[in-house]
């Protein structure tokens, strides 16, 4: 199957914790976040332009934290218009960006960022509730208590 998101390819990175023992690799986290990305998880600010045909619009940083949590590595931002930083994944040698397809054609630059800490982020209190969301969201399916993208 074909990706759309920056560095599926090589994305063959296997979870550094157990508890996501089932998550095969970062294309299949894609997966399962296809079916719980959603308007709530997208940012407040980006919210009138998120549909199902744009999932992934202001899911990055949320989801680059989750990412995170599953895979290990660090996370790094791409500075946008406005001061925001477009957040994406750095594990070992592997660059992927989960939520990339937001910007359509548009190619980023993934090399000379800066790295992006949970802290800076979190203090958005609405931020960090996305985030426990999607967390909680990701977890009740690995548990088979949620319906969703296999």
């Amino acid at each position: 199957m074909k990706y759309g998101f920056y560095g599926w390819e090589g994305a063959d990175i296997a979870p550094a914790d157990e508890k996501y023992s089932a998550i095969r690799d970062p294309r299949h986290l894609y997966d399962i976040l296809s079916g719980i990305w959603c308007e709530y998880t997208c940012a407040p600010r980006l919210r009138s332009g998120w549909s199902p045909e744009n999932k992934t619009l202001g899911q990055c940083s949320i989801t680059a934290f989750l990412a995170q949590d599953i895979f290990g590595g660090k996370v790094y931002g791409v500075l946008r218009g406005g001061g925001n930083y477009h957040c994406y994944n750095v594990v070992g040698g592997c660059v992927f960006d989960l939520t990339s397809e937001q910007f359509g054609d548009e190619k980023l630059v993934y090399e000379g960022n800066p790295e992006q800490f949970r802290k800076v982020h979190f203090a958005k209190t609405e931020k960090k509730e996305r985030y426990e969301y999607l967390k909680r969201e990701l977890d009740k399916y690995l548990s088979g208590n949620r319906g969703g993208t296999e």
